[in-house]
C-alpha cells in the first residue's frame, strides 16, 4: 500500500469504520425488533434465533475466505464488492413477505457482510504501521462497536415503534451507498506480495463444522436430543472438525494455519473473542425478549432500558485501545473478565430483573466488560502475524466473533425455548413471565461462565511465558512469511484522488 498522509489515513479508518458501524448497528437494531418480527411473522423462539444466526453462521464461514481472497485479488475490490451485496441484501429483507424468506435474505447481507470487517481490518492493519498508532485506530474501531451499541436500540426502538420492523434494514442504505463512494475515491487498492492459493476443501469443511454444530443446537429443543435428525447433524459437525484438523496440516497454504495457534496470546485471543461474544448475544436475545414480552414495554423504551450498557461500551472501547497501546493487553482483559462475570452473577444469583436499579448495574458492568474486551482480541490477532497475511488474521479474529455470537443466540435460545415450551402453549401471562424467568436463571450462568472464562484466559495468556510462545510462534512462521513480513504491500494502481492526498 502506498505512503499516505496522516489526514490521508484519518479518512481510510473514517471509511472503514462506516463498514463496521452499517454491520454492527444491523445486529443491535434486529434485536430490539424480534418481537415485533415474532408478532407480524408468526415466528417461534428458534424462528428468531435463525433471523440472527443465519446471518452470523454465513458470515463466520466466510470470514477466513474474504480475508484470503482480499489479500490475493485486491482488498480494495473485495471491500467494494462487499457493500454492494450487504445494501443490496439489506433492500431485500425491508421487502421480505415471510420468515423464510427473511432468513434467505439475511444470508445474503452476510455474504457482503464477511467481505468487510477483515478486509476493513487488513486495510486498516496495513495503512497503520507503527504499533502505537495501529493500536489507537483499533481503539477508535472498538469505539464504533460503541456508538452502534448505543444508537441502535435508540434508532431501532424509535423506528419499529414509529414506521414498522421493516424499517431498521433502510438506515443500511445510504450509509452503505455512501461508502461504497468513498471507497472508490479515497482508498487506494493493496494486496499481499505472497498471497496464498484457495482452500476448498478446507472451506466446506468450516461450513461444515458451524452450520451442523448451530442447527444442531437450535433445532435441537423442539426435535429432541436423541432424535435421527439431531444426532446426524452433530455427528457432521464432528467429523467435519475431525478432517479440519487433520487436513489442514498437511496442506502448505491451508485455510486456517493452525501454527497460529502455537502462540498463547493468539490462541487466547480466539478463546476470548468467542466467550464475550457468546456473552453478548446471549445478554442481547435475552434483555430484548424480557424487556418487550415479560415487561411489557415498547421497543423505544426497552432500547432506552439498555442505554446505560451501549453507552459504556462507547466509553471504554477508546480507553481500551489506550491501555492497550501503552500497557498492552492484559489489563483490559482482567477488567473486561471482572466486569462481564460480575453482571452475569447479579442476573443469575440476585435477580437483577425484578430491581431496575439492580438491573441497570449489570447492564453498567456487562458494557464495561464489553468495552473493555475488544481492542486487547483484535490488536492480539493481527500483532506479530505476517502482514502478507494480514487479511487472513483479522479474519481468525473476526471469525472467533461471529462463532461466539452464533452460538451464544444458539445456546441460550435453546436454554430459553426448552424452559418455556410450556409456558407458551398455557394462555395465562403469568404463566409465560415464570417460565421465562425460570429459563433465563442457567441462560444466565452460562453468560457468568463466559464471562469467568474471559478473565481466566486473559491472566492466562497475557504473561511472560505466553510472551515466551509468541516469540517462538513468530520465528516458525519466518519461513511462510518470506521476505514479505517485513516489507510493505505492493501497490498497484491508485484510486482517483491518491496523487492529491497521499
Amino acid at each position: 500500500m502506498p505512503e499516505l498522509s496522516h489526514r490521508r489515513r484519518m479518512l481510510v479508518l473514517a471509511i472503514c469504520c462506516m463498514s463496521l458501524l452499517i454491520v454492527s448497528l444491523d445486529n443491535t437494531v434486529l434485536n430490539v425488533a424480534l418481537p415485533s418480527m415474532q408478532k407480524e411473522l408468526h415466528a417461534s423462539v428458534a424462528g428468531l434465533q435463525w433471523t440472527i444466526d443465519a446471518y452470523t453462521l454465513v458470515l463466520a464461514s466466510l470470514l477466513m475466505l474474504a480475508g484470503s481472497t482480499a489479500d490475493r485479488i485486491g482488498r480494495r475490490r473485495v471491500f467494494q464488492a462487499g457493500l454492494v451485496l450487504f445494501t443490496l441484501g439489506s433492500l431485500l429483507c425491508s421487502l421480505a413477505p415471510n420468515l423464510e424468506s427473511l432468513v434467505a435474505f439475511r444470508m445474503v447481507q452476510a455474504v457482503g457482510g464477511s467481505m468487510l470487517n477483515p478486509v476493513a481490518m487488513s486495510i486498516i492493519t496495513n495503512t497503520f504501521t507503527a504499533p502505537r498508532e495501529r493500536a489507537r485506530a483499533i481503539g477508535v474501531w472498538g469505539g464504533v462497536v460503541g456508538i452502534s451499541m448505543a444508537a441502535g436500540p435508540l434508532i431501532g426502538g424509535l423506528l419499529v415503534d414509529s414506521v414498522g420492523w421493516r424499517s431498521i434494514f433502510w438506515i443500511n442504505l445510504p450509509i452503505g451507498i455512501a461508502a461504497l463512494i468513498l471507497t472508490w475515491r479515497y482508498v487506494p487498492e493493496s494486496r499481499a506480495p505472497k498471497p496464498r492459493r484457495p482452500d476448498p476443501v478446507g472451506q466446506l469443511l468450516v461450513i461444515g463444522v458451524l452450520g451442523a454444530l448451530t442447527y444442531a443446537i437450535i433445532e435441537a429443543p423442539s426435535a429432541g436430543l436423541t432424535s435421527p435428525l439431531i444426532v446426524s447433524f452433530a455427528a457432521v459437525a464432528v467429523l467435519s472438525l475431525a478432517g479440519l484438523l487433520l487436513y489442514e496440516p498437511r496442506r502448505a497454504e491451508p485455510l486456517i494455519d493452525l501454527r497460529f495457534f502455537r502462540s498463547a496470546p493468539f490462541s487466547g485471543a480466539t478463546v476470548i473473542a468467542i466467550c464475550a461474544f457468546a456473552a453478548l448475544g446471549g445478554f442481547l436475545f435475552l434483555n430484548t425478549l424480557y424487556l418487550q414480552n415479560v415487561r411489557g414495554l415498547s421497543a423505544l423504551h426497552a432500547g432506552l432500558y439498555m442505554l446505560p450498557m451501549a453507552a459504556m461500551t462507547f466509553l471504554c472501547a477508546p480507553l481500551s485501545g489506550r491501555l492497550v497501546g501503552s500497557r498492552g493487553p492484559r489489563l483490559s482483559l482482567l477488567i473486561a473478565g471482572a466486569a462481564m462475570t460480575a453482571s452475569g452473577v447479579l442476573f443469575a444469583a440476585f435477580d437483577a430483573e425484578a430491581t431496575t436499579t439492580l438491573m441497570f448495574s449489570g447492564y453498567v458492568l456487562f458494557g464495561l466488560g464489553f468495552g473493555m474486551v475488544n481492542a486487547p482480541i483484535t490488536n492480539t490477532a493481527v500483532s506479530g502475524m505476517p502482514r502478507s497475511q494480514a487479511g487472513v488474521a483479522a479474519a481468525v479474529a473476526s471469525t472467533s466473533r461471529q462463532i461466539g455470537q452464533t452460538l451464544g443466540v444458539a445456546v441460550i435460545g435453546a436454554v430459553l425455548a426448552g424452559g418455556t415450551v410450556g409456558a407458551v402453549a398455557s394462555t395465562s401471562s403469568t404463566s409465560y413471565e415464570t417460565g421465562f424467568m425460570e429459563a433465563s436463571h442457567p441462560a444466565w450462568w452460562i453468560i457468568t461462565a463466559c464471562g469467568l472464562c474471559v478473565l481466566l484466559v486473559g491472566a492466562l495468556t497475557s504473561g511472560a511465558w505466553a510472551r515466551g510462545t509468541a516469540h517462538r510462534t513468530a520465528k516458525r512462521l519466518e519461513p511462510a512469511a518470506g521476505d514479505s513480513e517485513a516489507a510493505p504491500d505492493a501497490p498497484v494502481q491508485k484510486s482517483a484522488g491518491t496523487s492529491a492526498d497521499a
